[in-house]
């Protein structure tokens, strides 16, 4: 996380006695950490202990399924036709996939009572819709184009204003989300240059604490498995807390990207990074300067990598065939680029105004069957007229 963060009511000093109105009973402190003791965390303070279970239960996963014998080829699909009713849980169908990295789409048409606690981190691209995420952390208002990220082991709920139109992309990560270290200083502070700052980060804001008993369903993910959790007190007790290792908030429309005098590679779009994917915003932006130059990207083998590309918004300049909410797989080792006739268009002109996000694996994706459901069947061979 980009820096210290706290809401609420905490103590002086961490693991000291907390207690609560009456003076004798204490607040419950929970240090939620990574890497053991050695990453980020915060230390939490819950009015009930947080370990208290009722009852659990594996339930199906509302998944999908791989693809058997997939082609390993240039592959465009549409999610719209993919899209299945639910709630931000139960509407996600995943799309590819590896032992590190889960990308899915959902389209929730309700709101649930349930929580949701994932142990893979999670990006969440809020391409329709608008609500809230509350968590124990707190409350963040979420607009289009804002990207939440969840730390793993965070349990939380989306709440839609409407049930309809709604529309995210999720990534789910086995390891971290972090910023660039090429974007800050040695002191975790945004350099100057860089394409955010702290001013474009969403943070919690304070949410009043849960203090309720009943029955309070939390779903699990965890090893491949769906648990449901049922737990006696509201799971949104936190009084306060303090640290590094929370949930945040950053626009795409506030992503300022950078540009040269010749075509910049995809490095240059960089906004998050895990040990086994990066991923990126492409934005509006002016072109090249160079009197000569050509705008759109040259042709490339992504050696080590998988290139997934989600099509959000504008007119994409180096792709034919794309809608909103296409989403482009070029598999690692196969050379592509822009489709016969873009390139010579592309000469000239002053700017685009895509958005879109990209996402490069250094494991190979695996499809699902909604992937083949919703195939564009000629894409592979869109290269062959000129």
């Amino acid at each position: 996380m980009p820096f210290y963060h706290r809401l609420g009511h905490i103590p002086r000093k961490p693991h000291t006695t907390h207690y609560k109105q009456d003076g004798k009973s204490l607040y419950r402190e929970e240090l939620f950490s990574t890497l053991g003791f050695s990453g980020v965390f915060s230390n939490k303070y819950h009015i009930n202990m947080p370990s208290k279970l009722l009852r659990r239960k594996l339930i199906d996963m509302p998944d999908s399924a791989e693809w058997p014998n997939a082609p390993l080829v240039y592959t465009h699909f549409f999610t719209d036709n993919i899209a299945v009713a639910g709630d931000f849980i139960w509407s996600r169908r995943r799309c590819l996939f590896n032992d590190t990295c889960v990308i899915s789409i959902s389209a929730p048409t309700e709101n649930t009572d349930r929580f949701f606690r994932n142990q893979f981190d999670e990006y969440i691209y809020v391409h329709f819709g608008e609500g809230v995420m509350e968590s124990d952390y707190g409350r963040i208002p979420f607009v289009p184009g804002d990207q939440l990220i969840i730390p793993k082991g965070t349990t939380y709920r989306l709440e839609f204003k409407q049930t309809e139109g709604n529309k995210l992309l999720i990534c789910e990560s086995a390891t971290a989300y972090d910023i660039p270290s090429k974007y800050r200083n040695e002191y975790g502070q945004f350099v100057e240059g860089a394409p955010i700052c702290e001013r474009d980060i969403k943070l919690p804001e304070y949410l009043e604490p849960r203090d309720e008993s009943g029955e309070f369903v939390i779903i699990l993910k965890a090893r491949g498995q769906l648990h449901e959790l049922t737990v006696p007190h509201h799971p949104f007790d936190v009084v306060g807390w303090d640290g590094y290792n929370y949930p945040w908030a950053v626009n795409i429309h506030d992503f300022c990207p950078i540009v040269g005098k010749i075509h910049q590679p995809p490095p240059v779009h960089l906004l998050l990074q895990t040990q086994t994917f990066v991923l990126c915003n492409f934005t509006p932006r002016l072109f090249d300067f160079h009197p000569d130059s050509i705008p759109a990207p040259y042709f490339h083998s992504n050696i080590d990598s998988d290139e997934v590309l989600y099509y959000a918004e504008g007119n994409f300049m180096s792709r034919k065939g794309i809608k909103q909410g296409s989403i482009t797989l070029h598999p690692s080792g196969m050379p592509h680029g822009p489709q016969p006739g873009k390139t010579e268009a592309s000469i000239g002109a002053k700017e685009t105004n895509e958005y879109a996000i990209m996402i490069d694996t250094f494991q190979p994706l695996t499809l699902t069957l909604p992937v083949k459901e919703s195939l564009d069947e000629s894409y592979p061979q869109s290269w062959l007229k000129e």
